[in-house]
């Protein structure tokens, strides 16, 4: 659906360590790095993106790797869990890899009528394996440990938690066009347009509460689940905390018209950025979440082959002039 907004683009965290980063997201949890590069505003920091083999949006994850950066707090004003989604079966595979790899994890529990695996990676950071009651058709990228069977598929959803819910739904359903799908004490489900008109007729029971609408959504990272807790600390950004969630949009066009809403509902935001592999705008939402809005093109393979992506340290055109001294000053990193 051209004109819509249709899930998630890339959800952006912060790391304390590059190496041990990059370690843990391709080799424990099986990811491609599909781009190497640095931060536009701080090119002595790295910028990762981890995804399936092209990058596709809805599977890119990435990371500022600041080194020594303080830890962060996890509470209101924040993206507070990432989901992925992972087949069916797969569950007692991750927990048993948590194990031996020594990453802290919960236990297997349901949450909105599916199945999930509640972990943190080194830093810290929140993540769920989820199973989606609708099977996921993405093509997972995998590697000789982690097979089609047990790979993770892209992201399910992104949890914000907020001292107070109104003012961001009216952004979710008024501009994006969300709707509520359920609700389960203070967590609230919102779904992107696209997987809201492809689900089943059971989805208008949803806000009442019926598990099976949670199965009859395609689970392409439509979800974005709102946690109200009025009495949470604040959260504070800095290692282990997300810094952004990027909503996708198809093309600059359908960017340009969203943008236009968001300015009037009299919230400010960003003129279009060029971040080489995809357009953005930025504004923060009534509840303090930092959303973009980022485009599908141009993508990854811009500067790349597919079959190199990844491989090499990528510059912005404004610092290849530099690239002597940003490649002394980046970290060492052995791939």
């Amino acid at each position: 659906m051209k004109n819509n907004i249709s899930g998630i683009h890339h959800i952006t965290a912060i790391a304390g360590n590059a190496q041990r980063n990059y370690d843990f997201y391709t080799r424990t949890m099986g990811l491609r790095m599909v781009k190497r590069t640095v931060n536009f505003d701080d090119p002595g920091t790295y910028h990762f993106y981890y995804g399936n083999e092209t990058g596709t949006p809805g599977t890119i994850l990435t990371f500022f790797p600041w080194e020594g950066i303080a830890q962060g707090r996890t509470g209101t004003g924040l993206a507070t869990e990432i989901g992925y989604s992972v087949p069916a079966g797969s569950l007692e595979f991750w927990a048993q890899r948590f194990r031996e790899h020594k990453i802290k994890s919960g236990e297997v529990a349901e949450r909105m009528g599916e199945t999930y695996l509640p972990f943190a990676d080194p830093d810290g950071l929140n993540f769920s394996l989820i199973v989606p009651g609708t099977p996921d058709s993405r093509t997972a990228w995998k590697t000789p440990e982690i097979g089609d069977a047990v790979a993770t598929k892209g992201f399910h959803s992104v949890t914000l938690t907020l001292k107070n819910i109104a003012p961001t739904v009216e952004v979710l359903t008024d501009i994006f066009g969300y709707t509520l799908q359920r609700q389960e004490g203070n967590r609230y489900r919102f779904v992107a347009a696209a997987s809201a008109a492809s689900a089943s007729p059971a989805a208008g029971n949803a806000a009442a509460g019926n598990a099976s609408t949670a199965a009859s959504l395609a689970p392409t990272a439509s979800i974005v689940d709102i946690i109200e807790a009025p009495r949470e600390v604040r959260g504070l950004n800095g290692s282990g905390t997300n810094h952004h969630v990027a909503f996708r949009v198809a093309d600059e066009a359908t960017q340009a018209e969203f943008r236009e809403k968001i300015l009037l509902k009299g919230l400010h935001i960003t003129p279009k950025i060029n971040r080489d592999y995809f357009y953005s705008v930025y504004f923060r939402e009534p509840g303090g979440v930092l959303f973009e809005l980022a485009t599908d093109d141009p993508g990854f393979t811009v500067d790349e082959p597919k079959a190199e992506l990844g491989s090499h340290l990528k510059l912005p055109v404004q610092y290849e002039s530099m690239r002597d001294s940003i490649e002394k000053g980046l970290p060492a990193l052995h791939l």
